[in-house]
């Protein structure tokens, strides 16, 4: 490798934090006093379970400016995103399910799940620069759906929508309204409250958080069914013994996210916009530039050259991006939020996206911005020998 290796794929899952790691291992058996109690036990060892879980929901609710009583823990962001969209449709008759057509494939599977049982799906077109469209939109609410959702910041452009506006105009069209914040959460300012949507999705490991542990913010007055039954921890909404070292985790590292949040959000943004120029002097358009973006978030492309021969030659080099969503990652097909944009697919293939994190230097910016020129004029000379 050239420089010791470098990650830049921060938007697919983050490390995991120091002092949440500290605090996830005595219910891992791995520090003194070891915890290891059922949270559902009525004895000392659960009762300090209950405990735990009850204060990592007070922490997860206070970033989100929600009430503890209002998070239901799951897996993560996948399960959370299937419970509010299958859970709803339980208790309704089918009718319009609407989610906008650059989701991540854990709203878009589920809601094509309910088209097969009977809904009718709509995806919201978005504008050239991933925001959704005003005229589909309007349709949408004409049309009178019953469930909505649209995520709040893209995980591949890191365009943000404006959710605040979309679920006041859904809610007073008589819709229940959803968005997927797993890649908002430690990023961008989050009010469950003042957004006024009916439920939002969350994730631990996009904040330094543990893989496995993720949240479903919802509404008290909103009926799900529970995907999973059992014996009806979650409020009924989510059975199953807790993970209490991963819900633990979660809480501490929501707390962590929030104290920085402001201070890495101005950090990352100028090393974003730095990143971008020197892009576009080696020839890359960035995507969704006039478009509202998460600080931390650059998808780009250069035309004629494969995104995924792009991050295999980085990755050689010692840093690593992606060419797409990390979800999705086996799917050769190009980015079907960048197809939804009228990208052309030939343009789409040749797409790379950096995202940045608490872990990013500058230092770490320029030595990729080197190694990616590098790399471009490298497959340029290929490409004009082969001709």
């Amino acid at each position: 490798m050239s420089f010791a290796p470098v990650y830049l794929d921060w938007n697919a899952t983050t490390p995991l934090d120091a002092v949440v790691r500290e605090a996830m291992l005595p219910w891992l058996g791995a520090a003194e006093p070891a915890r290891f109690g059922n949270a559902s036990s009525r004895h000392e060892y659960g009762r300090q379970a209950r405990a735990a879980v009850d204060e990592a929901r007070a922490r997860v609710a206070a970033a989100v400016g929600a009430h503890a009583t209002e998070v239901v823990f799951t897996s993560g962001g996948s399960e959370a995103n299937n419970l509010f969209l299958k859970g709803a449709a339980a208790t309704m008759k089918p009718g319009l399910v609407a989610v906008s057509s650059i989701e991540h494939p854990c709203v878009r599977e589920p809601a094509r799940q309910l088209q097969r049982a009977g809904w009718i799906l709509h995806e919201i077109a978005v504008d050239e620069q991933g925001r959704i469209d005003a005229d589909d939109w309007q349709s949408v609410l004409a049309a009178r759906a019953r469930l909505v959702s649209v995520m709040f910041a893209n995980n591949e452009t890191g365009v943000i929508q404006d959710v605040a506006a979309l679920a006041a105009q859904a809610r007073a069209a008589g819709a229940w309204f959803h968005t997927d914040a797993v890649q908002a959460l430690g990023k961008l300012e989050l009010d469950f409250r003042a957004l006024g949507v009916h439920a939002m999705t969350l994730s631990a490991h996009k904040i330094g958080g543990p893989l496995g542990a993720g949240a479903l913010v919802v509404d008290k007055r909103v009926e799900l069914a529970p995907l999973i039954a059992g014996g009806g921890q979650e409020r009924g909404l989510r059975s199953g013994t807790e993970n209490v070292a991963a819900i633990v985790g979660f809480g501490v590292a929501c707390e962590r996210a929030r104290a920085v949040r402001e201070a890495e959000a101005m950090r990352l943004g100028q090393l974003r916009d730095e990143l971008e120029a020197a892009l576009t002097q080696c020839g890359a358009q960035v995507f969704s530039a006039a478009a509202p973006r998460l600080p931390n978030t650059v998808f780009f492309a250069v035309a004629q050259l494969d995104g995924e021969t792009l991050v295999g030659k980085l990755d050689r080099a010692g840093f690593a991006c992606a060419s797409g969503s990390a979800c999705s990652s086996a799917n050769p097909e190009p980015s079907h939020t960048l197809l939804a944009m009228g990208v052309a697919p030939e343009l789409a293939r040749a797409a790379l996206r950096v995202s940045l994190g608490r872990g990013t230097t500058a230092a770490d910016v320029r030595q990729f911005m080197n190694a990616f020129a590098r790399v471009v004029g490298e497959l340029k000379n290929l490409a004009s020998v082969s001709t």
